[in-house]
């Protein structure tokens, strides 16, 4: 028997979210799900995939039902607890359904807009439908039917997510009512995220079946582990009260801090390695974690490159980096190293580059494994096929030289060979991929 739903969606459609990804379901839609349990919130959640071709089949036929599946290691002891997610009503797509995304806009129910469109999402690119731009157009519709404003609650791994959706959106809106009402009836959140989802257990899917007492090809693992962190007004916290239900969510005035600790060690960690442990033949990051080279290259870039440019106390940093080290190495997670490699331009750009800035000014020096990590990915891109935004899959596939992908400063942010040295310390990295993997160097 395949997971459906056997009555109609009940509950009022309050969020709607860009992302219909593994993370959000196992995060965000997972707490949304205990909060209605609690009585604390009676909302529902509408899926919308923002871009692509259409994964929405899948999602449609188990009527928006699916289980999170949590497991790993808890204080010490292994746990593994299963929840099925009913607050999800389906997934539209922005291409043939935005008839019915632009009603559910317009609706009074609605209140937040979710997202997680990747750090490649949140843009303003001057005539292209982007994210952003829908988001303006629900917004010049909702402003017409006459609706308030609503609270957006940006999941995108960047700096000052919701400030930068908020500054993509008004570019995008040329009508100056409309622009006066985002203004003033919208509130944009900054946030930080940090779960671990590896998402459908492939391996696994029959065994979990026998224990569910149906399929559900919607299954989604995560790890235990949960953090959020939410710059906003505290109207915000009344509205959707995720600490009142008891989960790790920090309505703060600053998050930086916590968003330097969170970039730079866990997603930084994740980047600068996964597609070095690609290249070397590994699947799962908890069996590159394992590997005695790859360990020790972890521990060298966490503890001497990583840690030295946050500004928080010794002890507190060394501390999570240890626990991040910990959660890679959670045997249950399988957490597979392609699924994080999706959009490894924009992830290292947001991820990596910052701390390589912040060692050069402290040391007069480009931190070696940190350099590395850009050579793999050269390598990981070259090789094809990848995951990314079209202008960046299109460009590495003219087999571009060292010197004219670190140019792009659209890529980066700036011409990376700039940088004193870089360029040769990462053709120098290349070869040493070559020599160790047999991939190509220049």
């Amino acid at each position: 028997m395949v997971l459906s739903r056997n009555e109609p969606f009940q509950l009022p459609v309050r969020i709607i979210q860009f992302g219909e990804g593994n993370f959000l379901r196992g995060f965000f839609d997972w707490m949304v799900e205990r909060m209605n349990a609690q009585g604390l919130f009676h909302g529902g959640i509408q899926l919308v995939q923002p871009v692509g071709q259409s994964k929405c089949g899948p999602i449609n036929a188990q009527s928006g039902l699916y289980t999170v599946i949590l497991r790993g290691i808890d204080h010490g002891a292994v746990v593994e607890t299963m929840e099925r997610i009913h607050c999800v009503k389906g997934c539209l797509n922005t291409v043939t359904d935005w008839r019915e995304i632009e009603a559910i806009a317009c609706s009074p129910e609605l209140r937040f807009v979710c997202s997680n469109t990747t750090e490649a999402g949140i843009e303003y690119i001057e005539n292209v439908n982007t994210f952003p731009a829908k988001v303006a157009r629900l917004l010049h519709a909702r402003f017409h039917a006459h609706q308030p404003g609503l609270i957006f609650l940006p999941c995108e791994l960047i700096e000052r997510n919701g400030e930068q959706l908020k500054a993509c959106v008004l570019r995008y809106c040329t009508d100056a009512a409309v622009r006066a009402y985002i203004e003033r009836e919208c509130i944009f959140c900054n946030t930080l995220v940090d779960r671990i989802v590896s998402g459908y257990p492939s391996e696994q899917a029959t065994h979990y079946w026998q224990q569910l007492g149906y399929e559900d090809h919607l299954m989604v693992c995560g790890e235990p582990f949960h953090f959020m962190a939410i710059e906003a007004p505290r109207s915000v916290r009344e509205e959707i009260p995720f600490d009142a239900a008891g989960f790790n969510v920090l309505f703060t005035d600053d998050l930086t801090p916590y968003r330097m600790r969170k970039v730079r060690v866990l997603n930084g960690a994740h980047t600068a390695s996964v597609l070095a442990g690609h290249l070397a033949g590994f699947t799962y990051v908890d069996e590159m974690v394992r590997d005695p080279a790859f360990n020790a290259f972890l521990r060298t870039i966490l503890f001497d490159e990583i840690l030295p440019t946050i500004t928080l106390p010794d002890a507190e940093k060394r501390a999570f980096a240890e626990s991040v080290l910990e959660r890679f190495a959670n045997p249950f997670a399988q957490h597979r190293l392609l699924s994080i490699a999706l959009n490894s331009v924009a992830k290292w750009k947001v991820r990596i580059l910052p701390t390589i800035l912040d060692y050069l000014a402290l040391y007069g020096r480009i931190p070696t494994g940190l350099t590395a990590s850009l050579a793999a990915l050269i390598a990981f891109y070259r090789q094809g096929p990848v995951q990314d935004v079209p202008h960046v899959v299109e460009f590495f596939a003219t087999q571009p030289t060292v010197t004219m992908i670190l140019a792009r400063s659209d890529f980066w942010g700036m011409d990376l060979n700039t940088l004193p040295d870089f360029t040769r310390q990462v053709e120098v990295k290349l070869d040493e991929l070559k020599e160790a993997y047999g991939y190509s160097s220049r």
